[in-house]
């Protein structure tokens, strides 16, 4: 706001000739850039094809030079192809450096402006151009036509300020669509400045950038900001990755949108370092698809995986929600010793066999139910996971079919004795009843069946005695009936797989390739050895652990669900983004002890974004009045604009869905974007059925699902039925009042016992 302040009190207002001559400059470099692209595509093209052709030699050096050749070629032709709408969207205009290094982008390194720069009279005359798009273009002589927006050359486009502004005189930002530039929007760094440019005064067009971004219409995906970022903002974008990069803020400061744009400024700056992959982890569904275009469009994609914390097993998929109640029981701490409980317990099921009998050196051998309750709490005292665990028994079975021949006495030769033993072992495990009796007493189990016999609220209250309470028992084991998995089952999955472990399986062969035998290689090679880019597709079906790993929203992960994601980035470096006032988890300290250990000892580096983006001044302010019931003491992030229009406050006198529907209508006629209604989460099926027929432009949503997103207008159902669902439900509320750029409208029902001028009591002051 000071930069916009000071550049409106020097500059004065420019005719529409000198708008249209900066137009037709920047058109004119934007086609010089995709000229040079298609040059790139060109080269790129041939190398596939040149590439393509080296597999005919019919060697394995040149099939495997081929692949990665093919390969790198292919990447590489892919960003190129990618033309996004702003691909090139920046421009700095910089006074002379204080030295002449230039980096390995062509533009040169220094920060601050040289001695002299600035003219006793306060004129000064620009010295570099540097244009910054999604990509990095260099011209035929090597010299920069686009700077990568991640690299260092580009940092002064978003940190440079009217307090702090270094080289950068004037700051613009370059709005097109397709390869057509549409506008351009400036902001004077150097107010105080006469600045030339070849000859000509450097003219200020547009009433500032961030402005001018605030105000676009939202649809259902999230834009990238890489054109808007701001100094504190960029801050945490380029922090270096060592450690846990931990960053608090408030609604409409950006969170997620940092988040998305650090991993792509990570992948840049050491891409070998990073090719473990980089986990991003959102809190719904809603929020990955609102999200997952951003990377790309950023110039990176393929090594950055975004997934639901509902997603994050293979092989299963959340959905459905539980009720707050179960919520509370799944997440806590305490799950964890019950499915210990359960994982052993599981063991019994399925008409577990009580006697074992089998023939050993022509003798008929038993071991009775109670032997074989002795064996297995013997197995089971170990801390190996179940399932790795049935070797042991196995041969704690065989130690007791031993002591019960009494062969062991008959030789005093431990040589003799030795091979008498392993003959018996082999005697008896050639036993197919032996096989059959094994299989059925100590079956392999997976996370599913445990969880399923956990539904057994029976069994279930036998496993969970001095862990939780018989209404605590049937919440749960009725949650664990019904069909599908919920956002909580994932993660006790997850830990079931921990206790559980997978035994080894053999691995596949891989298939021949076709070339290889039509060049008869596959004499040679029988098995033809993966190639660099089948290898890391393997992997990358295959990763659990990541080189670095995202928390978006983490204040609303439960002690179970840090326990998930920690496994995922034990080897890891982490950016942990949220905020605390926003959390939907009803204990948080429980939820920080299980943060810290999934971080383990790393050092800790803290950021705060402090500037809400999202919201105007009038919604932030009624926003806030929840903020401090709900968490007395603390500041909201101070908002950057004001539009004048006041929050609108409706009653709804009967049907409640009549009234919903009509507002949301009425906003859809008042904003060109999208219109979210947001209800409490038991309401979900019911506001959608409110909404049809009323186009895609608006959506209803539950409470919880409405974090990270943003709607040009919204529309908040029963403020007292969300603050109500939940220990967290001011918390809850406090999110759902943030979610809007432009309006937000708030219908009470009977709960909320509004005014005469309809402010339900939660909003009063």
């Amino acid at each position: 706001m000071a930069a916009q302040a000071q550049q409106e009190s020097a500059v004065v207002p420019v005719h529409d000739s000198v708008r249209d001559r900066e137009i037709r400059v920047e058109q004119e470099h934007l086609d010089r850039v995709y000229r040079r692209l298609e040059e790139k595509i060109s080269e790129a093209e041939f190398l596939m094809r040149d590439a393509a052709q080296r597999g005919h030699v019919g060697t394995p050096g040149a099939l495997a030079e081929r692949d990665a050749q093919v390969f790198r070629a292919g990447v590489h032709l892919n960003r190129l192809h990618n033309e996004y709408e702003d691909f090139l969207f920046g421009r700095i205009d910089l006074l002379p450096g204080k030295d002449g290094k230039k980096g390995p982008d062509g533009a040169y390194t220094a920060v601050e402006p040289a001695e002299g720069a600035v003219r006793p009279d306060n004129t000064a005359d620009i010295a570099e151009t540097l244009h910054i798009g999604r990509i990095g273009v260099l011209d035929e002589d090597y010299a920069p036509l686009v700077i990568d927006w991640r690299a260092p050359a580009a940092a002064p486009f978003y940190r440079s300020t009217p307090v702090d502004p270094g080289r950068v005189v004037r700051r613009r930002v370059i709005r097109s669509k397709g390869r057509r530039v549409q506008s351009v929007e400036d902001d004077l760094m150097r107010p105080e400045l006469t600045a030339s440019l070849d000859g000509r005064e450097l003219a200020v067009i547009g009433d500032g950038a961030l402005m001018a971004a605030l105000g676009q219409a939202r649809t259902h995906t999230m834009r990238d900001i890489v054109a808007s970022i701001q100094a504190e903002q960029d801050l945490v974008i380029r922090a270096p990755a060592a450690s846990v990069t931990y960053v608090e803020g408030g609604p409409g400061t950006g969170k997620t949108a940092v988040a998305l744009h650090r991993a792509a400024y990570l992948l840049y700056q050491d891409r070998r370092r990073y090719a473990g992959g980089i986990l991003i982890v959102s809190p719904t569904p809603l929020l990955v698809a609102y999200t997952e275009g951003v990377l790309p469009s950023l110039g990176e994609e393929g090594q950055v995986a975004i997934r639901a914390i509902g997603s994050l097993v293979d092989g299963a998929e959340a959905t459905v929600y539980d009720s707050p109640a179960v919520a509370r029981i799944k997440g806590s701490y305490r799950m964890l010793r019950l499915l210990r409980k359960a994982a052993r317990g599981a063991l019994e099921l399925n008409d577990s066999p009580q006697r074992l009998r089998v023939v050993a050196f022509g003798r008929r051998l038993e071991l009775e139910a109670e032997e074989l309750a002795d064996v297995r709490r013997t197995a089971l005292g170990g801390t190996a996971p179940v399932n790795l665990l049935r070797p042991r028994a196995r041969k704690l079975l065989l130690d007791a079919l031993w002591e019960r021949s009494g062969a062991g006495n008959r030789h005093t030769d431990p040589e003799l004795a030795a091979e008498l033993r392993s003959s018996f072992d082999e005697d008896i495990t050639s036993e197919d009843d032996f096989t059959a009796f094994l299989d059925a007493w100590w079956p392999e189990l997976t996370p599913a069946a445990v969880l399923d016999a956990m539904a057994d609220e029976r069994r279930l209250g036998r496993w969970a005695r001095r862990v939780l309470n018989p209404g605590e028992v049937r919440k749960l084991a009725r949650s664990l009936q019904r069909d599908g998995r919920s956002v909580h089952d994932i993660a006790l999955l997850d830990e079931l797989q921990a206790i559980l472990g997978a035994p080894a399986r053999p691995r596949k062969k891989r298939e021949i390739d076709p070339l290889d035998q039509l060049t008869g290689l596959e004499e040679l090679m029988p098995v033809r050895e993966e190639t660099q880019r089948e290898r890391a597709e393997r992997l990358a079906q295959e990763r659990v652990e990541y080189a670095h790993v995202i928390v978006d929203e983490a204040q609303d992960l439960t002690p179970m669900q840090w326990r998930m994601v920690g496994r995922r980035g034990r080897h890891a470096t982490w950016t942990v983004v949220g905020d605390p006032a926003q959390s939907s988890w009803s204990d948080p300290d429980e939820a920080a002890q299980a943060r810290d250990e999934a971080l383990g000892t790393r050092p800790r580096r803290r950021f705060e974004l402090t500037v809400n983006y999202r919201n105007p001044a009038e919604i932030a302010e009624l926003a806030s009045k929840v903020l401090a019931l709900a968490m007395p003491g603390s500041e909201s992030p101070r908002a950057v604009r004001s539009t004048g229009v006041e929050p609108r406050f409706a009653v709804a006198p009967g049907a409640l869905g009549d009234t919903v529907r009509t507002e949301a209508a009425r906003l859809l006629e008042r904003v060109d974007g999208t219109v979210g209604v947001v209800v409490a989460m038991r309401r979900r099926e019911e506001a959608r059925r409110w909404l049809d027929g009323l186009g895609d432009r608006v959506v209803a949503l539950g409470s919880l699902e409405a974090k990270g997103l943003e709607y040009d207008a919204t529309v908040v159902v029963s403020p007292a039925e969300i603050a109500d669902e939940s220990p967290a439900g001011l918390r809850v509320l406090y999110v759902a009042l943030t979610r809007a750029t432009q309006q937000l409208t708030v219908v009470s029902a009977e709960r909320d016992e509004p005014d005469a001028a309809g402010v339900p009591d939660l909003l009063r002051d």
